[in-house]
């Protein structure tokens, strides 16, 4: 089993985020982590194993630990949506996609990533499979959900897939046996996609044992269920959607953030203390159907990405392309390659805030995670708060009102401003501009 590890929790003023006293069972290098989305198709001209390969030392550069690698497996050719394809049409789960290059490709991939510090997750498509997955053949009817005429069915406007029938618990095996096949090639664990589609009895009777014989690996849940966030019997993180919506909302002007409080209180209270909540402000699906981050969150996009990594329980995300302000959706279906990966004032803002994860123990996901206190201030717009662990902590400011506006911060000894390197001490007064944002630390 993972290591068990003993927190107790520091009380807050007003209300309280506070992790309880709870046994953790994450892999230690977990805690203060960052996660990377890497969509392979578009990461380069040539969109290949290689191409991600030969930006590694830029990601490393950049600061980020965990490279979640989009479906990388083979896909299907039947019902195939644009000319490419859909990465979550898979037609055989132990194969790579041709187009992305060779296994030698994808192992000396892992290996290169691994050499320089990384861990390296899968995308995992369980819920569904390609029409013409060998699984088609090989595997009896009852393999897949079908009509009353024997037809096997999709969710959505998913057309190019087909559900797989949970209530054989043969699928379950199967979908064990070839994450098995990834695990024992050295990948560091998965990110399940649609994890809450498929039945909650699934995934907590198969982590346990992945868990176990896996114990440094690591398992993101794309779902918000506190039925499957605990890292003993299910996953070590969970998506947080209604941050997500809410963030876009606030920016919007559509809610203000005492509705953002009120989140926090109830997930406080619906998810386990040691549970941690993967928090984004962009990722594939909403970067190609939803909008980029600018689009949905206009000038107060950074601000947005700076409660994300900061807020209680976060681990955060950042998805291709953010790290140099990427301001276009990316084609799902066709190749749509980013050729300009040049360093921009975006790349600077990333590498701070990564760096503010990794050297505060306040910021930790899950119970290893400072105590939360609100800073109450003038105004709908403003929101403030401290995080604080033992004698480390950040204080966060953000102004998503439209106005220029002062928030007013005590400051119980030296801090220093994680933006200009300022030194700051006693009652702080800081000047906000609009979509403007303070992160302090000491």
């Amino acid at each position: 089993m993972k290591k068990i590890i003993i927190v107790i929790a520091a009380v807050a003023a007003l209300f309280s985020c506070t992790p309880k006293q709870e046994a953790a069972h994450h892999p230690e290098w977990t805690y203060n982590s960052v996660i990377y989305e890497v969509n392979i198709r578009q990461y380069s001209p040539e969109g290949t194993f290689a191409g991600v390969q030969a930006q590694l030392p830029r990601l490393k550069e950049l600061g980020v630990d965990i490279l979640w690698l989009m479906p990388m497996y083979q896909i299907g050719v039947e019902g195939r949506k644009g000319t490419l394809g859909s990465y979550y049409a898979i037609s055989d789960y132990c194969k790579v996609n041709p187009e992305f290059g060779t296994m030698e490709d994808f192992d000396n991939l892992l290996a290169a990533a691994h050499e320089l510090g990384f861990k390296v997750i899968l995308d995992w498509v369980a819920n569904q499979t390609a029409p013409d997955h060998i699984w088609m053949e090989s595997k009896p009817a009852e393999f897949y959900e079908r009509d009353s005429l024997g037809n096997a069915t999709w969710e959505y406007d998913w057309t190019d897939t087909r559900s797989l029938n949970y209530d054989c618990k043969e699928v379950w095996e199967a979908q064990v046996e070839c994450m098995r096949f990834w695990l024992d090639k050295g990948v560091d664990g998965f990110r399940c996609d649609a994890a809450g589609e498929m039945p909650a009895e699934f995934w907590q009777s198969v982590m346990p044992g992945l868990n176990a014989d896996y114990p440094e690996a690591y398992f993101l849940a794309e779902a918000e269920r506190p039925n499957l966030a605990n890292p003993d019997s299910c996953f070590d993180a969970t998506y947080a959607w209604e941050l997500h919506h809410m963030l876009n909302d606030i920016a919007a002007g559509q809610k203000d953030f005492s509705e953002l409080r009120a989140y926090l209180q109830r997930d406080e209270q619906n998810y386990p203390a040691s549970a941690y909540r993967m928090t984004f402000t962009s990722n594939h699906d909403e970067n190609s159907w939803q909008g980029t981050e600018f689009e949905r969150m206009g000038d107060c996009a950074n601000a947005c990405e700076v409660l994300c990594f900061t807020l209680p329980k976060s681990q955060p995300l950042v998805y291709t392309g953010q790290e140099i302000g990427l301001s276009r959706r990316l084609q799902f279906f066709e190749k749509d390659p980013i050729e300009d990966w040049s360093d921009n004032g975006f790349t600077d803002f990333f590498k701070k805030l990564v760096e503010l994860k990794h050297n505060n123990p306040a910021l930790a996901a899950g119970e290893r995670g400072g105590s939360y206190l609100d800073i109450p201030q003038n105004g709908d717009g403003i929101y403030a708060f401290s995080r604080t662990k033992g004698k480390n902590s950040v204080i966060v400011a953000v102004n998503m009102g439209t106005e220029a506006a002062h928030v007013a911060l005590p400051l119980d000894g030296e801090y220093t401003n994680l933006f200009t390197g300022e030194t700051l001490s006693g009652t702080y007064l800081a000047p906000l501009d609009a979509a403007g944002y303070l992160v302090l630390y000491k």
